[in-house]
């Protein structure tokens, strides 16, 4: 008699099978620690890497910021980049001046140079925030020396 009928009905089925007595219990998997919260510097060096490429406002995180190097860093190549930008106004301003080129530099030079420099420092502020660095040929390597 291969399947044996209880007398209530149908086979029996073999009782469930229990774990061995040494085994260690079943623990529940444990969640991860949550994160730790963000420190208050952090939004603060931030702002103060924005600053550094806004203009004349470089000077708030390069004299306030003196003991972080990288908000430093990134003040003096703002406010070099910022010379550098008037410096180039100057010239094109002379420039315009001239009868023919002038009319050339006035009505296509100048709102280009507009555009690039806007496009520059917001690539600049992406970077600072994300801890990279925009290395500006010439600018970049006269901040290195100061």
């Amino acid at each position: 008699m291969a399947d044996e009928e209880t007398p209530n009905g149908p086979p029996s089925s073999p009782p469930p099978e229990s774990p061995p007595p040494d085994a260690p219990p079943e623990t529940p998997p444990q969640e991860p620690p949550p994160p730790e919260p963000p420190s208050s510097g952090g939004s603060n060096n931030t702002v103060m890497l924005v600053l550094a490429y806004f203009g004349i406002l470089a000077l708030i995180p390069l004299l306030t910021e003196k003991d972080d190097a990288e908000v430093q860093w990134h003040a003096k190549n703002g406010l070099c980049f910022t010379a550098a930008w008037i410096v180039l106004w100057i010239v094109l301003i002379i420039v315009g001046f001239v009868p023919v080129i002038g009319q050339i530099v006035g009505c296509g030079a100048i709102p280009l140079v507009f555009i690039g420099i806007l496009v520059i420092h917001i690539l600049a502020i992406v970077k600072a925030t994300k801890g990279e660095r925009l290395v500006l040929p010439f600018i970049s390597d006269f901040v290195e020396k100061f």
